[in-house]
């Protein structure tokens, strides 16, 4: 699974990296460098939409958006469901009632430095006995993380107002391959940049076609090293929390 990971990269960058053409996100709304993304977050997606307002363009834009971690399907009673679903399994994600709608058309991209995920030699460890690793690609870029995105409307609301709809997103995920199996059994799916086009079209509903899009290892590859347990409380925050730990405090994986 992913349940946490860095996003540090602000909007001009994104915009750069992404070639976005529209940002949708109003300065004062803009989000502060993150080295410990947690869910119920707000994190910035790439998305391909088209304008819904009168004088909209009707072709599809690429987008950058605020989404708040953790997916609400449009039918859900409860927005806490969000908490729950943080991930989706590539392997149901197309057909799983919850997920299902999204990944038809409203796929995005996750934008992030890397993510963490927890060891220990004892499955049965509690958290705070687990080494928490950084994984991050070997070239130091970006990481597209494949994701998926909903509309919550809020029905206690007036439809015109502000809080009315709640946009969401989860992180797709796979069998975790390499030395990344070791530290964790899931792991999330990249898009390369070659195919962002592709896998934000909200016109291409082919699963199987889809599904090729997604990697497990962007570019050049992943890396993962061990960091400071001060990433286990989401209060923290801050460049260090993806610092190598010194070799003397270092941890053997396996």
């Amino acid at each position: 699974m992913c349940g946490r990971y860095g996003a540090s990269w602000g909007v001009d960058d994104l915009v750069s990296t992404f070639r976005v053409e529209s940002v949708d996100v109003p300065p004062a709304d803009r989000l502060e460098p993150d080295w410990n993304v947690a869910p119920t977050k707000p994190v910035y997606a790439v998305l391909t939409r088209r304008g819904r307002e009168p004088d909209a363009p009707r072709e599809p834009t690429r987008r950058l958006v605020t989404l708040r971690w953790g997916l609400v399907p449009s039918w859900a009673s409860d927005p806490r469901i969000g908490t729950r679903m943080i991930n989706a399994r590539i392997e149901t994600a197309a057909s799983k009632p919850a997920f299902r709608e999204s990944f038809a058309r409203r796929r995005c991209l996750l934008p992030a430095d890397g993510y963490y995920e927890w060891y220990a030699p004892d499955s049965g460890a509690a958290r705070r006995a687990k080494q928490p690793f950084f994984i991050r690609g070997r070239d130091g870029a970006t990481l597209a993380m494949a994701g998926l995105y909903a509309f919550w409307r809020d029905p206690s609301t007036s439809p015109d107002a502000p809080s009315a709809w709640l946009r969401t997103c989860t992180i797709l995920t796979t069998t975790a391959t390499d030395a990344v199996g070791h530290i964790h059994d899931r792991q999330p799916l990249f898009v390369e940049p070659r195919d962002y086009a592709g896998w934000l079209d909200p016109d291409w509903q082919d699963v199987a076609g889809l599904r090729e899009l997604l990697v497990a290892a962007p570019g050049p590859g992943l890396e993962a090293y061990p960091v400071s347990t001060a990433v286990n409380d989401h209060r923290n925050n801050g460049p260090e929390l993806v610092a190598p730990l010194p070799a003397a405090e270092s941890v053997t994986l396996f």
